[in-house]
């Protein structure tokens, strides 16, 4: 299931953050830095799906 999380990462980092936390404080986290820029999106929410 981890690998189908990262690959979703990947192309829509906040999905794979709340498919991992939920509504949480991370998924808000990701949403401000997909908006402010793609690669900081998609490496917080690889960082988020690795670290459990």
């Amino acid at each position: 299931m981890d690998i189908i999380r990262i690959i979703i990462a990947i192309i829509l980092p906040p999905l794979g953050v709340f498919l991992q936390e939920g509504l949480g404080k991370h998924f808000w986290i990701n949403i401000l830095l997909t908006i402010l820029g793609y690669i900081p999106g998609i490496v917080h929410a690889l960082w988020i799906i690795i670290k459990r």
